[in-house]
């Protein structure tokens, strides 16, 4: 009798060579496509076929939107940073997807979970990270399994689907390609090679001669830091999200080529678009500067980067994210109200913001007017400049 295992499977490359390498090992291949909102119902109906066609013991599709709404979105607007100041986590999906495969083999009673990750990248780390961390499973990973043999390891997985006579789609022949509902990334070719991207390393953006015309102007609300609405109506996160990458791909919004530290060691080098997640980011800053104090604009950005950094690396339940995550809760008490995003293509701007939390000042207006005195200002000055002074004053000669 065949062993159970549970495959973590998107329909691409690597998870389709994995159900063959793991068949001929005798196990019974159970796929799990964690569908977080990225795909349109043709590409769902696409993976759900290639898992027939592969042969698998059993497939089934879980909702993961809502999932990756409330464990990764909302925490990371909330913190507001990209990995290395731009990089927005489009791979988060990754630890939803554990949960589901984990689930599924819970379900079937096998311990044995496997997934595509290749022995060089940083999804291997995110994985096998969260599989420890939510219990005792045995992981196979097909992909570095190969590695240890064959250097050129996506021309094998090729060779080894077309000599059992299944197809492997153009695209995956030159690029790594990940979409989900934050975005899209890709790798491989003439990017790993840090060359120009050609034309076919394009997802969801618009190029520049396509841009629409007339700008797009939508109104986003928040309360305690979340997106809530949209143009006015109510709109359940996962959803919210899905309608903003609609809006602003066509102007070309969110896309970047980023080269970046992996986990590993490596440098990676990647192009990513996620219009919807760049325009959140935009909208909840605007309006998060206007009613954080001073004091906690200053400090939140640390605790951004450090959050950020544990969720890149792997680390996603570990104790510290849960710690950050409730100062970062803490801290949204008073981000409620609406923004107002402009673009004209390219890039996205907040053009307006609406709150009962804004720290304006009833007398005073920067640079235009006040309700404080000449002399008051420069006993301030005075005061708060005493040491930098004291110091030009003393040291003034003791250079000549």
């Amino acid at each position: 009798m065949s062993q159970d295992i549970v495959l973590a499977f998107s329909g691409g490359l690597d998870t389709s060579f994995c159900v063959p390498y793991l068949k001929e090992r005798g196990y019974a291949v159970h796929t799990v496509f964690a569908d977080t909102g990225g795909v349109d119902a043709e590409e769902r109906a696409f993976i759900e076929a290639r898992a027939a066609e592969l042969g698998v013991a059993s497939h089934v599709t879980v909702d993961g939107g809502p999932a990756i709404w409330a464990g990764f979105v909302t925490p990371f607007v909330r913190a507001g940073e990209g990995y290395q100041g731009q990089y927005p986590l489009l791979v988060s999906d990754r630890y939803l997807i554990v949960e589901a495969a984990l689930k599924r083999a819970d379900e079937l009673g096998t311990r044995f979970v496997a997934h595509g990750c290749t022995g060089m990248g940083n999804d291997q780390v995110r994985f096998d990270l969260a599989v420890k961390a939510l219990g005792d499973y045995t992981i196979v990973a097909p992909i570095r399994e190969i590695q240890k043999e064959h250097t050129h390891t996506r021309a094998y997985e090729q060779a080894y689907l077309e000599e059992r006579g299944f197809g492997v789609r153009a695209k995956q022949k030159a690029y790594t390609i990940n979409e989900n509902l934050l975005g899209v990334t890709m790798s491989g070719g003439e990017i790993d090679r840090w060359e120009a991207p050609g034309e076919g390393a394009r997802g969801w953006c618009a190029p520049r001669a396509e841009w629409p015309a007339a700008p797009l102007r939508v109104r986003i609300g928040f309360v305690e830091g979340e997106a809530v609405s949209l143009d006015g109506e109510a709109v359940p996160g996962h959803q919210l999200l899905a309608r903003l990458n609609r809006l602003f791909a066509p102007y070309g919004v969110g896309r970047g080529l980023y080269t970046g530290d992996t986990t590993i060691g490596l440098k990676g080098r990647i192009i990513f678009e996620a219009p919807g997640l760049i325009s959140l980011l935009a909208a909840h800053r605007a309006l998060e500067e206007a009613v954080l104090s001073k004091a906690q604009n200053r400090f939140k950005p640390a605790v951004a980067r450090q959050w950020v950094e544990l969720v890149y690396e792997g680390f996603y339940h570990d104790p510290l994210k849960a710690d950050l995550e409730a100062f970062l809760a803490s801290s949204q008490r008073c981000v409620n109200g609406e923004v107002v995003l402009e673009t004209h293509g390219g890039g996205v701007q907040a053009v307006a913001v609406a709150s009962p939390h804004i720290l304006n000042a009833k007398g005073a207006t920067y640079a235009q007017s006040a309700d404080w005195g000449v002399e008051e200002a420069e006993g301030f000055i005075k005061l708060f400049g005493m040491s930098s002074t004291l110091w030009a004053e003393v040291n003034r000669h003791a250079g000549r």
